[in-house]
This record gives structure tokens, C-alpha cells and sequence, in this order.
């Protein structure tokens, strides 16, 4: 059955069109990635078929009577309620007909006979849409999706004290449980640790519902998509399987796509050759040359008639490169028997850890495990005089870092600003420099203030790349950037001959990068030889 139809929409803001008469449908029990780079217009079809957009032109339509749930990228605050009864709510017309059952109940014990048949009918009739609710499993399902998101201990909390990252969270499990038939999700996997993504990919590939998904964890996509719409320039491609289908199929279709305009290009030039040759030749036969003239215009028709195929459009990427000034010596960290404390908490009991020069690790664990606590407590001993018996930090190490949440001192200023407090060089070299990370001559005006999340990750590596450390500390890196851009921070890191710590959930870039998992569980710190692939089959 279909769920969801676009055809030939338009979408104009005023600044050109961000879809240009783009088409596709989707099935019931699709479940549907919309990949694209940052702006290509993925929000925005969210946007469109949740009815918080109009089209500027096209037609849009889904299933009559199908209930659309959408999980945005901004979440909302929720007045004085606490988490439980914000999941509550969602489940309030069930709560509501589970009341009015008993009441009816109730009533039944002492009616009379006219009055029983008639409440006979109400309750059938009640209890019947009850139970196409799966009422009497509310429970259940209430319970299964609190355990999935790990919210016990966040249910008495207030909704509007909780962190961005809990917020959201609730938001998910609240958008879950009313059940809707088209679910619309907006980077549903940011905050939700390894274990969670798991959980939540199984739980997405069991219900059976229509999902569309704006998300760029390339390997929760592998697990759960069964289709990828591709946004690029305005124009959008249908892919029949997953993330990895789309990355060999997409590279094959622009194969295809620049063999075909080569080819064509050989028969315009060629076309073109054979007309003026033909009117040479009518010049040189007048005033007898006319059948070459007509020739030539013939052939000018069919190349007037000829449909151009555009020239395939390389990407710019991003210009990532990290140098190494000075190596550090062999022994980078090294802890024995160390006990992690937040406050009076202990996070992880006698833990061992060893990086050594040129290793590439990343510490994995469930949310509130530690293991921010952990590197922030390296890097406190890195930048001070401060020593700790049971940690040795090596020789002559250049520190970079990158925390989760990227902050800096004066919002206020803008990109050029705030680069040129820390580049040293002329100015047109700085901007030169900018440009090659996509911070164009608009972009270095913007206040830092006003950047979107990938922007500010691009400054931060922008200014990373200039210390040539040979040390990095990254935690979530890949937040808030796009495929693409991810792909180049994945090759830059691959090629950098340094050392390498880093917290991440992104089990693509886990594998693609990293030689050495520390896991942070029941407070041990459990050492794994391998990408994650290897951690899996171990645990």
C-alpha cells in the first residue's frame, strides 16, 4: 500500500529551488533513509509531508487516515511535567478508555435489565476499540520502552531539567509509544549509546511500521534501511537496499552517468565537425553546393534536438590533512590500578589502560559510564604540572582535542575572528585557507553563535589541524556532520601518524579507524585488540 507520494515537487525559499521536481513513493513497512549532504533539503521533505511546509509547487499526498509521528531535530520543552508523565501523555486516549471501561463495569453490577443491554453495547463497543489499541498490553509496552531507552532512573525527573541529550531521548520514546503508522525521525540515533542503537534497531525492524529516516550513522542505516532516497542538488535517486547497496551502486551509477557524457560529448564535437566541413564544402561547390547545405542543417536539427546530459559535478571536499609536527615518545598514557571517581561515585575500578605511539583507540560504554570523566582527567594531567602515581603520561606530547559539546570563549565573533586570533599568516592565505573547509565569503561574516552544529565541528578541526599534535583526544567526533564530511575526517585519521583517543558510538567510523577498544562496563575497564566488528564477536 502506499504510504507516501511525492510528485514533481518544487520547493523554492526565495534563493533557488532546494528540491527541484523531485519524485518518489513509499511503502507500507518501508523503511526509508533520506541521505544527503548538510542543506540538501532532508528536513525540509520531513517538513513537507508532516504539513509544517507547503510545496511551492507538486503534489504531496500519504495514506488517507494515517496517523504521522515526527521526531525533530529540536526538541521542546514540556511545561512542569515529569518524564513519566510525558510518556504518559502519549498513551492518555488508552488510559482514557481503560477508565471509562470500569466505570461502565461499575455501572453494569447494578443496572436493570433494560439498562444492561444497553451498557452491554457501549462496553462491546468500547472494549473493541480498546483492545485495536492493544490497550490491554499498554503496560507492557510501556515497560519494554522505558528498559529499550534506559529512562528508569530519569522517571521522576522533571522533563525540563533533563540534558539536550535526555530531552531527546524521552522525545523518541514518547513519539514510539503513540503508535503511529508513518514515522518520520530526524537523527534519531544522536545520544543514544551503543547498547541503546542496538536495542533500538531491532525494535525499529520489528514493528512492522512505514519509517522514514534522516540520519548520518552510516552503520544503524546498514542494519535498518531497506531503501535510500539520495538528496543531491535538488534532485533525488531511489537506491532498492542499504547504506553500503547505496555507496557501490551510487559510485557505479556516476561511472555510468560520466561514460555516457564523455560519449556524448565525442558525437556533439564530432556532429559539429561534420556541419562545418559540410558548409566548407557547399561554399566551395556554389553555386551548385546546395545539397550540402541542407545536409549540414540537418545534422543541426538532430543536434538541436538532442537532450544535453549535464557534465557530473565532483564534489569539493573538505581539505583535511593532519601533520605531525614531533612524534611523542612510545609510552603516550599508561594507568595501572587506577580508580576513576566522579565526586563520591566510582566509575571504574582498578583500570589498566596502555596507548602507545601511533595507536588509533576508542573508549565504548553505555551513557554516564565514565568515559568523558576519563579523558578529561588525561587531559588535566597533560596541560598541568599535576602528576598521579598510577598514570604516566609520555614525553614531549602536543595535545589536540575536540570535546562533545564545542564551546568557545566569544560566541560573538565571527568565523574570520575567531581564526584569525589563532592562524598565523597573511590575510588572503587565511581566507584561501577557510574556503578550502567550506567556510566561504558569507560564511566567514557569520558569528560563531549562528552556526549549526557541523559548522562549529569544521572550525574546531580547522583550528586542530594548524597545532600538527601528535596526540588527539576527540569525543564524538562525527556529531553533527554529514556523510561526506565524516568520510574525509575518516581518511584524514586513517593517514595520520599520530596517536589517536577517542569516545564515539559511531560503530562505521569504530571500524574504520580505530586498532584498540577500552570498554567501560560494571565498572571495568575491559581492553579489546580490534576494530568493532572484533569487539562484537568477542563480547
Amino acid at each position: 500500500m502506499l504510504e507516501i507520494n511525492f510528485n514533481k515537487v518544487y520547493k523554492n525559499f526565495g534563493f533557488g529551488n532546494v528540491l527541484d521536481g523531485i519524485s518518489f513513493e513509499i511503502k507500507t513497512g518501508e523503511i526509508v533513509a533520506l541521505i544527503g549532504n548538510n542543506g540538501a533539503g532532508k528536513s525540509t521533505i520531513l517538513n513537507i509531508i508532516s504539513k509544517d511546509e507547503n510545496v511551492t509547487s507538486g503534489l504531496v499526498t500519504t495514506r488517507n487516515g494515517a496517523k504521522i509521528g515526527y521526531l525533530k531535530q529540536i526538541v521542546e520543552e514540556n511545561d512542569e511535567k515529569t518524564v513519566r508523565e510525558v510518556l504518559n501523555s502519549s498513551l492518555q486516549d488508552i488510559f482514557d478508555m481503560e477508565e471509562k471501561l470500569l466505570e461502565l463495569e461499575l455501572k453494569m453490577e447494578n443496572a436493570n435489565e433494560i439498562e444492561l443491554n444497553k451498557l452491554i453495547v457501549k462496553y462491546t463497543n468500547l472494549q473493541d476499540r480498546f483492545i485495536a489499541k492493544d490497550g490491554y498490553a499498554v503496560s507492557k509496552r510501556l515497560g519494554k520502552i522505558v528498559k529499550g531507552f534506559k529512562l528508569e532512573k530519569l522517571l521522576d525527573s522533571k522533563y525540563n531539567n533533563l540534558s539536550g541529550g535526555e530531552k531527546r531521548i524521552v522525545s523518541l520514546a514518547t513519539l514510539i509509544l503513540e503508535n503511529p503508522d508513518i514515522l518520520l525521525l530526524d537523527e534519531p540515533t544522536n545520544h543514544l549509546d551503543i547498547d541503546t542503537l542496538e536495542w533500538f534497531e531491532e525494535y525499529l525492524k520489528s514493528i512492522k511500521k512505514t519509517v522514514l529516516i534522516v540520519s548520518h550513522d552510516r552503520y544503524f542505516l546498514d542494519k535498518v534501511a531497506n531503501k535510500i532516497l539520495f538528496l543531491e542538488r535538488g534532485n533525488c535517486e531511489v537506491y532498492h537496499g542499504n547504506y553500503s547497496y547505496f555507496e557501490e551502486e551510487h559510485e557505479k551509477r556516476i561511472m555510468i552517468e560520466f561514460e555516457n557524457y564523455k560519449t556524448q560529448e565525442k558525437k556533439i564535437t564530432a556532429m559539429k565537425a561534420a556541419i562545418k566541413r559540410l558548409k566548407e564544402w557547399g561554399h566551395l561547390a556554389a553555386p551548385e553546393g546546395g545539397m550540402f547545405f541542407r545536409r549540414a542543417a540537418a545534422i543541426q536539427k538532430r543536434l538541436d534536438r538532442m537532450e544535453l546530459i549535464d557534465k557530473p559535478q565532483e564534489t569539493k571536499e573538505l581539505n583535511l590533512e593532519f601533520n605531525v609536527e614531533a612524534r611523542s615518545g612510545k609510552d603516550v598514557v599508561i594507568i595501572k590500578k587506577k580508580d576513576l571517581y566522579i565526586g563520591d561515585r566510582l566509575l571504574i575500578k582498578r583500570m589498566f589502560m596502555d596507548i602507545f605511539y601511533g595507536e588509533k583507540v576508542c573508549i565504548i560504554g553505555k551513557n554516564g559510564t565514565g568515559k568523558t570523566t576519563l579523558i578529561k582527567y588525561i587531559i588535566s594531567l597533560i596541560e598541568s604540572s599535576n602528576t598521579d602515581e598510577q598514570i604516566k603520561i609520555g614525553s614531549n606530547i602536543k595535545l589536540g582535542y575536540i570535546p562533545q559539546e564545542i564551546k568557545f570563549d566569544n560566541p560573538k565573533q565571527t568565523v574570520y575572528e575567531y581564526a584569525r586570533s589563532f592562524y598565523v599568516g597573511e590575510d588572503n592565505h587565511l581566507r584561501s585557507a577557510l574556503f578550502k573547509f567550506h567556510f566561504f565569503d558569507d560564511d566567514i561574516k557569520k558569528r560563531i553563535e549562528k552556526l549549526s552544529g557541523g559548522e562549529k565541528v569544521r572550525l574546531k578541526l580547522f583550528e586542530l589541524i594548524l597545532k600538527n599534535s601528535n596526540f588527539l583526544i576527540l569525543d564524538e567526533p562525527t556529531n553533527h556532520i554529514d556523510i561526506e564530511t565524516r568520510t574525509v575526517l575518516e581518511d584524514a585519521l586513517k593517514k595520520y601518524k599520530g596517536t589517536l583517543l577517542c569516545i564515539s558510538h559511531d560503530r562505521y567510523f569504530i571500524n574504520k579507524i580505530v586498532d584498540k577498544i577500552y570498554e567501560i562496563n560494571n565498572e571495568q575497564l575491559n581492553c579489546y585488540v580490534g576494530n568493532y566488528d572484533y569487539y562484537k564477536s568477542k563480547i
